[in-house]
């Protein structure tokens, strides 16, 4: 599948201040670039230091600008033209520096200026702060962080890790992707602000014995999404994940769990404190009655070892059983006669909305198509019936959720 577009028709300006981080920042503008956005470079002159305007301008496509000077504008104001022509400004890295000028309001280089000078409304300022781990705990960078909050910057991390100078700690710049990410969510319609979401993702693992156990093929891909869509549109999210290797959306408070009484030991708790319940995960329905204490051996036996199978607890069914339950949304993965099937769920659960989907065709996959069936009517996802990538379905769903809780 082509890559989403998410930055389509975005005007970012990428500003570097001085660090080793800015090798990172190469790589941000390309991943940028990559999914639409316009990207203009904002150097100052101890970005450039550690890395070269030629690099940034070959992928970015555009003029570095690395002086308030700069005559190419033709009134000479690159601060002025810059801030009015952006979407967002992006600083990657942003050093302790840059922070300190940027709370007090100085303005004595380029990136400091467009920063001050942009039209703080529809502009949007977001900081990646990027520094040894004694500079980002210290007392004066903490009030400068906390100053730059009160004024509207967005701070995206800083994450923890290996630094330059051979230390661990809080500090490094995040990961391009990450800001990427970052970026994508901040322009998404915050249709879910103020609403708490609780979404359940991945399979579950019912064990025999230490080695074995009953499972599915469910990757986790349509729950992750979901999550992420929903802490996009503002949500305040908690995900549920059964065993996967999937990497925790940005925002979003996580609890792993492995068999479905542990899923269901989760959810119950949680659900009564949120406004949406969205169970995407493909709980086992039947657990071993009994779990062997060691691995069974087949040694010596001349037949298969059979199993007392017992049913696992409903979730959905007890969410939405609730005296006051959540809006609950159900999955229904299906292989056949999905209509059906789905709207006998909707009815057997007495659910306002459930999604169904044919999970042959997308376990494991990055895209599906969805069936959305309600008491009343049922439309496909995409309109068209074909397949989308997981995550613009997740954020059609939200969308869809939204509408509904009014």
């Amino acid at each position: 599948m082509s890559e989403r577009q998410d930055l389509q028709g975005r005007h970012i300006v990428l500003g570097l201040s001085g660090g080793i981080a800015c090798y990172k920042s190469a790589e941000l503008v390309r991943l940028l670039t990559r999914h639409g956005a316009d990207v203009r470079v904002v150097m100052t002159p101890a970005a450039e230091s550690f890395i070269t305007a030629v690099t940034l301008q070959a992928l970015s496509g555009q003029p570095v600008v690395t002086s308030q000077w700069d005559s190419r504008d033709h009134n000479n104001m690159p601060h002025i033209n810059l801030g009015r022509w952006a979407d967002a400004i992006v600083i990657a890295p942003a050093s302790a520096d840059l922070m300190a000028q940027l709370a007090q309001g100085r303005a004595d280089e380029l990136l400091s200026l467009l920063c001050l000078a942009r039209p703080r409304e529809r502009c949007a300022l977001m900081v990646a702060p990027a520094m040894n781990r004694e500079m980002w705990s210290h007392p004066a960078t903490e009030r400068n962080v906390a100053q730059l909050r009160a004024d509207g910057a967005l701070i995206l991390g800083p994450g923890c890790g290996d630094q330059a100078c051979g230390e661990t700690g809080d500090g490094r710049m995040l990961e391009p992707a990450d800001l990427l990410d970052a970026l994508i969510a901040h322009f998404q319609p915050k249709v879910l602000a103020g609403k708490r979401l609780l979404i359940t993702a991945g399979p579950t693992f019912e064990p025999i014995d230490p080695v074995r156990g009953i499972t599915n093929h469910s990757s986790g891909k349509m729950g992750f999404a979901m999550a992420r869509a929903a802490a996009e549109a503002g949500a305040q999210v908690t995900l549920v994940a059964g065993p996967v290797h999937q990497p925790t959306p940005q925002g979003v408070r996580r609890i792993d769990v492995m068999t479905a009484q542990q899923m269901y030991d989760a959810v119950l708790p949680e659900a009564k404190a949120h406004d949406v319940f969205v169970a995407t995960a493909a709980v086992a329905d039947w657990r071993p009655a009994t779990l062997n204490e060691h691995k069974i051996k087949k040694e010596g036996k001349k037949s298969a070892p059979l199993f007392e199978l017992t049913e696992n607890p409903d979730i959905l069914a007890a969410v939405a059983g609730l005296p006051q339950p959540p809006f609950c949304v159900g999955f229904a993965a299906e292989s056949q006669d999905l209509l059906d099937h789905a709207r006998a769920k909707l009815l057997r659960k007495k659910l306002p909305m459930i999604v169904g989907n044919l999970g042959p065709a997308t376990f494991g996959r990055d895209d599906n198509a969805l069936l959305v069936v309600d008491a009343q009517s049922h439309y496909p996802l995409p309109a068209d019936g074909s397949a989308a990538d997981k995550l613009t379905l997740a954020r059609a769903l939200m969308a869809d959720i939204a509408r509904r809780l009014g």
